[in-house]
């Protein structure tokens, strides 16, 4: 494998579990760090710096069982921090690969790569690879977690302390949005979603179509962004045989090769401006099973082929 350096990547922790409802998705970095994910890409032939895990605040308080918008002042500043980062790191001319922590960290990372396009008159598309929506807005929330609601943030609709991370509203034009692999889509997002129009490509979609076609027609999606487009990967969007450790397990995902050749495609089709795995929970995986798996699809996303 030739060690010819292909372009700088930034790979950036983010040990957030305040969106979810369950302990262990915070260590989500260390068990990706754990399957060796800086030496495996710099393998690839990337020049990888590998930035930590970013510093987050404690809650003062525990949130009301009732509560809404679990622990928002806390994911709020760290998704601001985070935006900061991400912006940084594509002003350096690199990559920015980010480890979660549940999926609410995408309010932060996306924020921070459309606000650089953003001063560049360009826009950014997104690819969402998830087993749900994430649409959920304070009013239509079941459970009051935060990481159901990071689409929906990134759209316009919610509280302004998520909206309005980076200082702008929206941060994706709902024509841009991909969502890949849906099946377990609550009553309110299922009108928002066909209030916006944004494209979703559900579990039966990709049995009927096959996971090739489905790809192209994400990524075209997905493309219509002037600068490219943004990749986040909740692995909740694989099969639990393959990927036990997530905390929202919902049966008949992704299979192993299907998210592969996903993955595969990102890559070849070479529209990808920032790249992102979350809700790998570590107290529910077997032998770091998930996290190996995600370090397979994002060297799969950034270019590892089989020949």
């Amino acid at each position: 494998m030739s060690t010819e350096v292909k372009r700088s990547l930034s790979i950036l922790g983010v040990p957030l579990g305040y969106g979810a409802s369950m302990a262990g998705v915070d260590i989500g970095p260390a068990a990706l760090r754990v399957a060796r994910i800086t030496e495996r890409i710099a393998r690839l032939g990337y020049s990888v710096h590998d930035l930590g895990d970013m510093r987050l605040e404690r809650p003062q308080s525990m949130p009301e069982a009732d509560d809404k918008l679990k622990y928002v002042r806390e994911i709020s500043n760290a998704c601001e921090q985070l935006a900061t980062e991400v912006e940084e790191i594509l002003k350096a001319n690199q990559l920015p690969l980010i480890l979660g922590g549940d999926h609410s960290i995408a309010i932060g990372s996306f924020a921070g790569a459309a606000s650089y396009y953003k001063k560049q008159n360009e826009t950014l598309g997104l690819i969402w690879f998830d087993a749900h929506a994430d649409m959920n807005t304070p009013e239509t929330t079941p459970s009051g977690n935060i990481h159901g609601m990071p689409l929906a943030a990134l759209l316009g609709y919610g509280t302004p302390e998520l909206t309005n991370v980076a200082g702008f509203a929206p941060k994706l034009d709902p024509k841009l949005c991909a969502h890949v692999g849906a099946r377990d889509i609550d009553p309110g997002e299922r009108e928002m979603i066909k209030k916006l129009g944004v494209r979703f490509f559900t579990m039966r979609e990709i049995d009927e179509r096959g996971m090739k076609d489905v790809m192209d027609d994400a990524i075209k999606i997905a493309s219509r962004g002037t600068a490219g487009y943004g990749v986040t990967f909740d692995v909740d969007v694989l099969d639990p045989g393959d990927a036990p450790g997530s905390g929202t397990l919902v049966r008949g995902g992704l299979t192993y090769r299907e998210a592969h050749l996903g993955m595969e495609k990102i890559a070849e089709a070479g529209g990808m401006r920032s790249l992102e795995i979350v809700e790998i929970n570590t107290a529910l995986d077997v032998n770091n099973k998930t996290a190996e798996l995600g370090v397979e699809l994002l060297l799969s996303a950034l270019g590892k082929t089989i020949l």
